[in-house]
């Protein structure tokens, strides 16, 4: 009986954690800025979702994103091949959910809106710890779990906010991921590449964002 009551328990504790955190969908939502495209990953895409349950709109110096569904951002003229680096400066207003959620920048971006994309992202989380992944249609690869790193800026403990710039640095047969100006992780370029990974390092470079966020992104560019 006491097991029975127990598992009854669990199960409306993880039903109702995960209601909490369910994908939003942002008022006036879609993208607001010329040029830009978008789309949501393929779980909130098989469950309705598209990428106007988010708002992609432009404030001073850059972007305003309010993310329902997790998904990718990005303008197609905005490439990068050989020896590069591509940064950006994220700033994660209160956080509007239970745990910390991700965002970041990708590389080699190709066939973004089809079903066999691919691309390579790194991402931070507010609690002070980044991952690496890469997509190649629906094959997922981690290359970093979660994993800290002190250059890392966590989220205020009282506001809830946190601003870290996040990117890429290509250099010869190295890629490496730079937050806040230090290199936390870098990889031989065939680490990345594969039949499920990317095609290339050479390719689109945008915006990666975890569901339910409230972000701003600015100085979004390549050098």
């Amino acid at each position: 009986m006491r097991i029975a009551a127990f598992l009854i328990l669990a199960a409306l504790a993880t039903s109702s954690s995960a209601a909490q955190d369910a994908d939003r969908s942002v008022k006036d939502g879609g993208i607001k800025v010329a040029d830009w495209k978008g789309r949501v990953d393929r779980r909130p895409a098989s469950q309705g979702k598209t990428v106007n349950d988010s708002k992609f709109a432009t404030t001073e110096g850059g972007f305003r994103i309010s993310a329902g569904p997790a998904g990718n951002f990005w303008n197609p003229a905005h490439t990068a091949k050989g020896n590069y680096e591509v940064s950006a400066t994220f700033k994660e207003h209160k956080m509007v959910a239970s745990h910390p959620h991700s965002y970041g920048i990708f590389i080699g971006g190709a066939d973004l809106e089809s079903d066999n994309e691919t691309l390579a992202y790194c991402i931070v989380y507010g609690n002070g710890t980044f991952a690496v992944k890469t997509f190649h249609g629906a094959k997922v690869t981690t290359v970093v779990a979660p994993e800290a790193n002190a250059a890392l800026h966590k989220a205020d403990p009282t506001s809830g906010e946190s601003t870290n710039v996040i990117g890429w640095r290509v250099q010869g047969d190295k890629a490496s991921c730079i937050v806040n100006g230090t290199e936390v992780k870098s990889f031989a370029k065939a680490d990345l590449i594969g039949p499920d990974k990317l095609t290339s390092t050479d390719g689109g470079f945008g915006i990666r964002v975890s569901h339910n966020l409230e972000l701003t992104v600015t100085g979004l560019g390549k050098k």
